[in-house]
């Protein structure tokens, strides 16, 4: 009941607060509100932790919204705060609620692509364990019954999803399950080896959900909650006889992939033959997994296997990586992830890629560095010095250490452009002694200057009148 129409009704506040279940103070609150609102004021409710109101509001921002009450009580009795522990709980409730309000994670419900994404999860009643998968764009439901969540068991779950499906979607998404996951890096996950292995041999991409977001593999969450109440509790499956449950399991499969979807109104068997066109190929043999080959990546960011030689990017240097030799290739792994494909080379021969390394292989270079204060003040010129000094020493100038002197020295004579111009020249034409090049400032602008020839000149021809060869043959009576 409205605290002021009781208020009305009985004339005091101790009987409006026994009829409205509350206080009489709380109920004189009320009425004062109400009575400011009627004469159009808007009255201000102090609270006695309105001195510790920014020391809140800024620890719930610094913790995004996860501290508690209890432990806020120090903070604020240490900034002046007084009153109870139940008031400042009002006030962190608040607090939070205007977090969560402002920091909210917007969602956009899911486009899907054919043959793109396979999600899947276990669930489990009892000792009994269920993987469900989904094709999201045809919605095709699997599930397989196992007694534990090993690797083992999932990728043998995923083996029989992708047979039944007759085909390899591009992706395969899942939540961060342990027996999958290797690790985690700047929030990212990394698969274990044997996962991606597994992805391999079938040709699809391994993707994980973010951290506590089941909201983004939903589609294979509600297929759990409707395989445990439709099939896992009608059946009364058992964990001692899974052979059973997963006979029960596929004919559950074929029962509901080939009614009406409520969601895309059309039938999941329909779709896959569609969708089976866009997905890969299922491979002819079912994935292994065995003992994998160990190497450690040499100083020339290279691994051995066969007798022979293959790159890793060098970044790797160091490190012991997996080899995985498969289908005439072989696959470096290094913490999960595949570094390096390479096709296999015979013994003694070696496979190199160039991006390794940073790019193509460069030419060897013989950097010119000046040690005396001659061939400093030389250098000094700048790049055409050095190119007269490497064209000097490519043929063979064994004077050139004793005219290095005289050539510096010309600077201060002729100036600084006047002996960079004849270097220059001299370097084209291969004179490489100080006289060649005193010489060629002598000569100064009237030494000609050979171009390399050019293309071809290519002029139309004048048209000119022709005759006809019989104007030219020889009468009889001539």
């Amino acid at each position: 009941m409205d605290m002021h129409a009781a208020y009305r009704e009985v004339g005091t506040y101790r009987a409006a607060a026994e009829i409205c279940g509350t206080t009489p103070k709380t109920v004189k609150r009320a009425v004062l509100a109400a009575a400011a609102r009627a004469k159009g004021e808007n009255p201000v409710v102090e609270h006695n932790y309105d001195a510790v109101r920014d020391v809140v509001f800024e620890r719930v921002e610094r913790t995004k919204g996860k501290m508690s009450a209890k432990r806020l009580l120090p903070v604020a009795n240490a900034a002046g705060y007084t009153g109870s522990a139940r008031n400042l709980r009002r006030l962190v409730a608040e607090a939070k609620t205007q977090w969560r309000s402002e920091n909210h994670r917007g969602r956009r419900p899911g486009i899907w692509t054919p043959g793109d994404m396979l999600v899947f999860d276990w669930g489990e009643i009892g000792p009994l364990f269920v993987f469900c998968a989904v094709m999201a764009w045809s919605r095709i439901r699997f599930v397989f019954f196992a007694d534990n969540l090993g690797a083992t068991s999932t990728m043998t779950a995923l083996a029989r999803c992708f047979e039944y499906l007759g085909a390899v979607p591009k992706t395969a998404l899942t939540d961060r399950m342990g027996c999958l996951k290797g690790g985690t890096v700047a929030g990212l996950v990394i698969p274990t080896p044997a996962y991606v292995r597994f992805a391999t041999h079938y040709g699809f991409r391994p993707d994980f959900c973010e951290g506590a977001d089941p909201e983004s593999k939903g589609l294979v969450e509600n297929l759990v909650g409707y395989v445990k109440s439709d099939l896992m509790v009608a059946e009364e499956l058992s964990v001692t006889d899974l052979a059973n449950a997963n006979a029960n399991g596929l004919t559950w499969c074929n029962e509901v992939n080939a009614v009406v979807h409520s969601e895309i109104c059309a039938v999941p068997f329909e779709r896959l033959v569609k969708e089976r066109e866009l997905m890969g190929v299922l491979p002819s043999l079912r994935a292994q997994i065995g003992k994998l080959v160990l190497r450690k990546v040499d100083r020339l960011s290279c691994v051995r296997f066969g007798s022979a030689r293959y790159s890793v990017p060098n970044v790797h240097i160091g490190r012991q990586v997996e080899l995985v030799a498969q289908n005439g290739r072989i696959l470096v792994v290094c913490l999960g992830e595949i570094v390096a494909t390479h096709d296999l080379v015979a013994p003694g021969e070696t496979s190199i890629l160039d991006e390794h390394y940073g790019g193509p292989r460069p030419l060897p270079t013989r950097a010119v560095r000046p040690k005396t204060s001659t061939e400093k003040a030389f250098c000094a010129l700048g790049p055409v010095a050095e190119s007269f000094i490497k064209g000097a020493a490519a043929r063979g100038m064994t004077s050139l250490k004793g005219d290095l002197e005289e050539l510096a020295q010309m600077e201060a004579a002729h100036g600084k452009e006047i002996l960079l111009a004849a270097l220059e020249r001299a370097t084209a034409f291969s004179r490489f002694r100080a006289h060649d090049v005193r010489s060629i400032i002598a000569a100064g602008t009237g030494a000609p200057r050979p171009a390399a020839p050019g293309e071809a000149l290519i002029v139309e021809l004048p048209l000119v009148p022709t005759r006809s060869l019989s104007d030219y043959a020889i009468g009889e009576g001539s």
